[in-house]
């Protein structure tokens, strides 16, 4: 018996530095979700933010409604939808449309919101993000499962409010709680028995948090009458691969300064590991894999044991090498490594191994039925047309008679 499939996808937030065409960008974008789509990858996730230059999605959602158009099967997520910018009613209404428009393959990703200098445009005051995610996500629970909600709070209200359609998906669509480090998206997915999103998950923090944050969440659902469920948890983190470590070592060469310099001076976030050589820090400290196809299998065989299993692995989608680099990263990832964790191989490695241990055996079968069949012709037209190296090749079995 097979085990579950570990799914594979990406976290588009996307990082474009501010020297780029921006409307080309977000094609280029779209683009890496078709050919994804093509390489049977199961999941993208699309980012929402607002400031800051270099994160360009503002709504997630409309990038889902062109990218459903163009693929066939991947699924897709708002990876996230900050929820203290938007009143509750709205955002469940547009996720539950696009629901119905995928015919299933939306997928709801929430959190209190990255970037501060978002919240400050909206007057958001930081210390309340997460209070104000944790009180939009019990009604949004609600509100996707189809019931009637009532509630007031300081900064939305809700009075009989409903989605006017049924939701497509039963009982709801998936909805995914990003976390990092802190336990706060730990707790906001255990108290609904919700899926969760670890962001950073291959940092030295983040990985340390990974088994922390899954207990956290298991006991919080255990407290509210829920259950978690490890193939709704997506582990994240950066790779490059190429046929060569050298390789993909050169071809980063592109972007990985630029990105860089976002995290380090601009987002202000610790993804970066400190050192005179940032792609030695990236790879020596987990954070990154950048080299071949077994060095990404490897890595996440270390997520898979030091989390105890989960459901996918999404890797963050960086920009750091050129297209058709990029592109072939994805590509060797989908042909090396997801078979790797999803069982594709084992029954066709059973079965050369099973060929060729009865090579002999075989060969001798297949030699006595051509044997047979030379015989028989031999039999009822004479020996004139077999060649006699066939003859001999067959031990003899069809061999001609000699001429008197």
């Amino acid at each position: 018996m097979f085990g579950p499939r570990l799914r594979f996808g990406a976290f588009i937030a996307p990082f474009h530095p501010v020297d780029e065409n921006p409307t080309l960008a977000l094609q280029r974008d779209l683009e890496l979700v078709e050919h994804m789509d093509r390489l049977g990858f199961e999941e993208a996730w699309i980012g929402e933010h607002h400031s800051a230059g270099y994160e360009l999605i503002a709504s997630p959602e409309l990038f889902i409604a062109a990218a459903a158009e163009r693929t066939k099967h991947i699924r897709l997520g708002t990876g996230v939808s900050s929820l203290p910018y938007h009143h509750p009613l709205m955002l469940a209404d547009r996720i539950n449309q696009l629901d119905h428009m995928t015919r299933g393959r939306v997928m709801f990703g929430v959190g209190p919101g990255a970037l501060i200098s978002d919240a400050r445009m909206m007057g958001i005051p930081p210390e309340k993000q997460r209070d104000r995610m944790d009180e939009a996500l019990d009604v949004l629970v609600r509100l996707l499962r189809g019931e009637e909600v009532t509630h007031k709070s300081d900064w939305f209200e809700l009075w009989q409010a409903r989605l006017q359609m049924t939701p497509y998906s039963r009982p709801s669509v998936e909805i995914a709680v990003a976390s990092q480090v802190s336990p706060t998206g730990a707790r906001a997915a255990g108290r609904h028995g919700l899926g969760l999103l670890s962001l950073g998950a291959t940092g030295t923090a983040g990985f340390s948090a990974l088994a922390s944050n899954w207990n956290i969440a298991t006991d919080l659902a255990a407290d509210h009458g829920k259950t978690m469920d490890r193939q709704a948890w997506r582990l994240v983190g950066p790779m490059h691969i190429a046929p060569t470590r050298e390789q993909a070592m050169e071809d980063i060469r592109f972007g990985l300064e630029k990105w860089i310099y976002y995290f380090r001076e601009i987002a202000n976030l610790p993804v970066v590991p400190e050192g005179p050589d940032p792609v030695k820090a990236l790879i020596e400290s987990g954070t990154a894999v950048i080299g071949t196809p077994e060095d990404a299998a490897n890595r996440i065989q270390q997520l898979v044991d030091e989390s105890g299993g989960f459901g996918a692995f999404l890797l963050m989608d960086h920009n750091w090498a050129p297209w058709e680099q990029k592109k072939l990263s994805y590509e060797l990832i989908a042909r090396y490594v997801a078979p790797k964790f999803q069982q594709l191989n084992e029954n066709r490695e059973a079965s050369i191994a099973w060929v060729g241990g009865k090579k002999a055996e075989f060969s001798g079968q297949t030699m006595a039925a051509m044997g047979a069949r030379i015989a028989q012709h031999i039999a009822e037209k004479g020996s004139k047309d077999i060649r006699p190296e066939f003859a001999a090749m067959l031990g003899g079995a069809a061999a001609p008679p000699k001429a008197e």
